[in-house]
């Protein structure tokens, strides 16, 4: 007998037909002698419907309603898993974020998670009972109804994964796995069996969709075991892929794991600003203040006393960024602002890396090679990001999943 801690998604969760699949999947562990708590998303699409709601009524919504009114999906979904549990035959009980008190700070709409108490939880695990609990929410030290942000029923699981010390957090989705790349760009992706938390953080933070980055970074610093299957799957049909700590025997794990991109790119560069100690403060402290999460960074080399100063930001916020940048420029003495919302970053993300050196040149020369002109390198122990121009970016990943022998029939 095993405490498994299952999320299911929205997809998973998207109809009524699909809650009682889920139900009856949960009915199968169940049979198997396993304690489960079940963490569910909104219905399929019920999020952005609810997100237009409040756009209908003001175009700035104050975060602290912003959340009453988005939380209310998963509320909707934990209520009907509970019934079609029950109708199975299987005692199940529903709890809010609130109601298990998963306690978060309070900043709206992306709240952090400070605390879980598993008190209600462990109660009616040793009464029997399925516990079924929304994620994406919680309650901050004043009762107010928080949420952690687009993908938090991820982080949900895994938090209480941790807090229950379950021997597995079983993250269910529309896929069956994590793969080498986006199996839509290049069908001959493979589903890898296993893949270390570095390498899934790094995917993650450079594009994948597959799992939330707060999700991955909560199991590595807490060992929580975790594992991405498909929901519509039979149980038992296929393992998934397990995500673990980097382990010795290993040792022949492939140079490259994946292959990640992210679309959501821009670009803005701060032409001939004055070379002088403190001017990348005073172009990011702006940026910073105005809640902009910045990328990658390249100040070049000074000439004449001036330099240029490029990073990158998220899409949704290339108007929002340059804006500010307008604002502080003649504070700056920058000759001009220009920006690109046109680009993207094709990352090549591998432990295999740090004990083989030349991942990055045959990387270059196979782009070089393709006429692809890099803009932008950043990198770490374990990745090498470069920005392109958009238009390449499914030839580029193309050709880097081929390069590093990702294909299914390499």
């Amino acid at each position: 007998m095993a405490l498994i801690v299952q999320k299911y998604g929205g997809t998973s969760v998207g109809t009524t037909e699909r809650i009682r699949n889920v139900a009856k999947r949960v009915a199968k562990f169940r049979a198997m002698g396993h304690d489960l708590v079940i963490v569910v998303s909104a219905m399929s699409g019920e999020t952005n419907r609810l997100i237009g709601l409040t756009k209908e009524i003001t175009g700035s919504p104050a975060p602290r309603e912003m959340d009453v009114v988005i939380s209310t999906g998963e509320q909707v979904t934990i209520g009907l898993l509970s019934m079609a549990l029950e109708a199975e035959g299987i005692p199940a009980r529903s709890y809010t974020g609130g109601q298990v008190r998963i306690l978060t700070d309070s900043t709206h709409t992306k709240a952090r998670i400070l605390a879980i108490d598993e008190e209600n939880m462990r109660r009616d695990l040793n009464l029997g009972r399925v516990v079924v609990v929304a994620g994406f929410q919680g309650m901050d030290e004043h009762g107010n109804i928080t949420t952690l942000g687009r993908g938090g029923s991820d982080t949900t699981a895994v938090a209480l994964a941790a807090a229950l010390r379950a021997d597995e957090c079983q993250i269910y989705t529309d896929v069956d796995g994590v793969y080498t790349t986006d199996p839509r760009i290049v069908p001959e992706a493979r589903k890898l069996d296993r893949i270390t938390f570095e390498e899934m953080l790094e995917m993650a933070s450079l594009g994948s969709k597959v799992l939330q980055i707060r999700s991955v970074e909560f199991a590595g610093k807490y060992k929580v075991k975790l594992r991405v299957l498909s929901s519509f799957e039979e149980v038992g049909q296929s393992e998934g892929t397990l995500i673990t700590v980097e382990e010795d025997r290993n040792m022949e794990q492939p140079i490259i794991s994946g292959i990640a991109f992210n679309r959501d790119e821009a670009k803005l560069t701060v032409l001939g600003v004055p070379d002088r100690p403190g001017i990348a403060y005073q172009i990011l402290g702006p940026i910073a203040d105005a809640n902009i999460d910045v990328d990658m960074i390249i100040q070049n080399v000074g000439r004449d006393g001036t330099t240029d100063f490029s990073f990158t930001v998220n899409r949704s916020e290339f108007e929002k960024a340059k804006a500010v940048l307008e604002g502080v420029k003649s504070h700056i003495n920058a000759r001009e602002i220009v920006g690109d919302n046109k680009i993207c970053k094709v990352s090549a993300v591998g432990v295999g890396m740090r004990s083989h050196p030349g991942v990055a040149s045959q990387m270059f020369r196979t782009l070089a090679e393709e006429g692809i002109n890099i803009q932008m390198i950043s990198t770490s122990e374990i990745k090498i990001s470069v920005v392109v121009d958009e238009k390449y970016l499914e030839l580029a990943v193309r050709i880097l999943h081929r390069t590093f022998g990702l294909d299914q029939n390499a």
